[in-house]
């Protein structure tokens, strides 16, 4: 009969010792039947789940490893597996996988620790763990500063409501954001990126910088602000704060557009989707000439928002054609999808407002973006802790893979 055993091998990393340990099961003409190893500060950790030929010597391929060990200074243990053990392990193949995501300025034991517990109440259990954001030195701490760990996960969860629920709280208690997505092909293939623009894109609401322009800041900024609670229809409140612009002289639109605070990571983040093949659109609620002055800055493909309407170089408070609103959103991520010849699941998502939570329900990934409480509870997914750019660890992109 054939024997199955786990070879486990740890100590410090060099070059070559994968290649010095395979060649010695080689010649014992070893089955490998799974394989893992990460590396921490230098220290490795090898794992092997190898199948022997009945023929062969055992003895002498075991002596051989603890030689070869000896010599590269390791620590090597053996464990014999049965074979209803091994049939066990086989049969969880094919059980629902899951990509938990922790985002935060800097990663503490106490995020750790509250997330893995939630997984594990909920009968997940943890299959994998890689730290996706680059090394930081202890004396370099920045107020960009950023930290990303990528769990993988084997399961069902028991109540995935609750799970969202606890995920929520753990955000909102310990200043960090947790995404939990289904590790899915959908999942790998993102092909379309659709934004909202103030307060996602840019760190400003435009209608209320036109609104302080035209001496009637404080009215459209009450009027804005309850829109993005959700309080009042996106519409209403649109109309209202457009009346009140009637009169604004459009030479005001060029400096206003030249100051736009760029939301931070929005660069970084544009920079890599292009690198990769992904197109990218503003679907906003404000105003295509800002959309286009943000597409030429930040390379974005497509621009859909509201026309202002202008006479005689003046605002009349009305815009051109429809009112951009969540539910135009919605059909225009699908228009675009299908335009693209891609699925909505290969579609992302990203705003703020109540009027994107249409739009974030769409797409295959929707994300809430330093949302309001409403809308980040409403929404699958939020981030609230990094700036754009922690999409991309969303994606599953490492640091090194992503363009500064």
């Amino acid at each position: 009969m054939s024997t199955i055993l786990m070879l486990k091998v740890s100590g410090q990393d060099q070059i070559g010792l994968t290649a010095a340990l395979s060649q010695i099961l080689a010649e014992a003409g070893v089955t490998l039947l799974d394989i893992g190893q990460s590396v921490i500060h230098d220290q490795v950790s090898l794992g092997m789940l190898v199948q022997l030929p009945e023929a062969s010597d055992t003895a002498h391929m075991l002596k051989e490893l603890l030689y070869q060990a000896h010599e590269q200074d390791l620590h090597v243990r053996f464990t014999p597996v049965s074979d209803e053990a091994y049939a066990h392990w086989v049969g969880q193949q094919g059980k629902d996988r899951f990509v938990l995501t922790i985002l935060a300025r800097r990663m503490t034991a106490e995020h750790l620790a509250h997330v893995s517990r939630a997984v594990s109440e909920q009968g997940l259990n943890i299959q994998d763990i890689a730290r996706l954001t680059g090394r930081v030195g202890l004396h370099s701490s920045t107020a960009n500063d950023k930290a990303c760990i990528e769990l993988t996960l084997q399961g069902k969860p028991n109540s995935p409501e609750q799970l969202r629920q606890r995920f929520l709280h753990i955000s909102s208690e310990l200043d960090v954001d947790v995404a939990f997505q289904v590790d899915s092909v959908y999942r790998r293939n993102r092909r379309l990126v659709c934004f909202d623009m103030d307060s996602t894109l840019i760190e400003a609401e435009v209608i209320d910088e036109l609104a302080k322009a035209a001496g009637v800041g404080a009215q459209v900024a009450k009027i804005t602000e309850a829109a993005m609670q959700g309080e009042i229809d996106f519409q209403q409140s649109f109309r209202q704060r457009m009346a009140l612009l009637k009169g604004l002289d459009e030479s005001v639109l060029a400096d206003i557009a030249a100051q736009l605070p760029i939301t931070e990571g929005a660069e970084r983040l544009m920079k890599t989707l292009k690198a990769y093949g992904f197109k990218t659109a503003i679907l906003s609620g404000g105003f295509t000439y800002f959309g286009h002055y943000l597409q030429n800055k930040l390379g974005i493909d497509f621009v859909f928002a509201n026309h202002l309407d202008i006479q005689d170089g003046k605002l009349t408070g009305e815009v051109v054609g429809d009112i951009v609103d969540g539910a135009m959103k919605a059909r225009l991520l699908k228009q675009l999808a299908e335009q693209e010849g891609i699925q909505l699941e290969q579609t992302i998502a990203v705003g703020d407002g109540a009027n994107d939570l249409p739009m974030l329900s769409e797409a295959g990934l929707g994300i809430a973006f330093r949302a309001k409480p409403m809308v980040k509870e409403s929404a699958r997914h939020a981030i609230s802790t990094l700036g754009l750019d922690g999409v991309l660890y969303f994606l599953g992109f490492r640091d090194q893979e992503i363009h500064s």
